[in-house]
C-alpha cells in the first residue's frame, strides 16, 4: 500500500491560489508549505531637482537624450522653457523646478553648466520633454520600498495627485512622480504641440 502524504498547507492558502512548495516534514512525510512571496520591483529613472531626488517609472520615459537647443515659445505656461527638436519630432521642454517653485542648488564641481539632459515623456495626447541639469540615474527596487504620499503633500492646483509615492533608499528619500498627471488639462491644450 502506498504511504499517503499528508498536507499541511491550510484552505485559505489554497483559496487565495498561493503557490505551494513541497517541504520534507516529520517521519520522512512530505508537508506543502506556501511558496514565499516575491516582492515586486520597480524600475524608475531619478534625478535631481533642487537638493531633492525625483523619479519617473521607467514605462513613462521614452528616452533620456542631451538636450538639444531649445526655441522660446511666446504664450506658453512659465514653466515651459521652449520647444526643440528630438529625432524629428518637436517637443515642449518643461522645467519642472519652475513647475514646483524648487530653488535650483548649485551643480557638483565636476558638471558641464552647458549641458542638461532631457526625459521624453510620452502621454497618450502629447508629448513633453523634463530637463534636468545632472545625468539621470536608473534604479530598481522593491515596490514595498514606496510608501504612499501624505495627502497635505499634493498640489491643491491640480485635479489629480501626480506623487504616486515615496521611495526610501538607505538615508535619503524619493519622491516617485507620475508624469501623466502633472499638467492640467488646461496647461496640455497650451502645450505647442498638443
Amino acid at each position: 500500500m502506498a504511504k499517503q502524504t499528508k498536507n499541511t498547507s491550510s484552505d485559505k492558502d489554497q483559496a487565495e491560489g498561493k503557490p505551494a512548495v513541497a517541504e520534507p516534514g516529520e517521519n520522512g512525510q512530505t508537508t506543502v508549505a506556501p511558496a514565499p512571496q516575491k516582492d515586486e520591483m520597480v524600475h524608475l529613472i531619478v534625478f535631481k531637482l533642487g537638493a531633492e531626488y525625483y523619479a519617473i517609472k521607467i514605462e513613462q520615459v521614452k528616452e533620456v537624450t542631451i538636450t538639444p537647443a531649445i526655441t522660446r515659445m511666446p504664450r506658453t505656461p512659465g514653466f515651459i522653457k521652449g520647444v526643440t527638436n528630438i529625432r524629428g519630432d518637436i517637443i515642449a521642454i518643461m522645467d519642472l523646478e519652475t513647475r514646483f517653485q524648487i530653488r535650483p542648488a548649485s551643480l557638483p564641481p565636476d558638471a558641464n553648466p552647458n549641458v542638461t539632459y532631457t526625459l521624453v515623456i510620452e502621454a497618450k495626447d502629447y508629448s513633453i520633454g523634463v530637463e534636468v541639469r545632472e545625468m539621470p540615474q536608473s534604479l530598481n527596487l522593491p515596490v514595498s520600498r514606496i510608501d504612499r504620499a501624505p495627502s497635505f503633500l499634493q498640489d491643491i492646483n491640480i485635479q489629480e495627485n501626480f506623487i504616486e509615492g515615496i521611495a526610501k533608499i538607505e538615508d535619503r528619500l524619493i519622491i516617485v512622480l507620475d508624469m501623466h498627471r502633472i499638467l492640467s488639462q488646461e496647461e496640455i491644450n497650451q502645450l505647442p504641440n498638443a
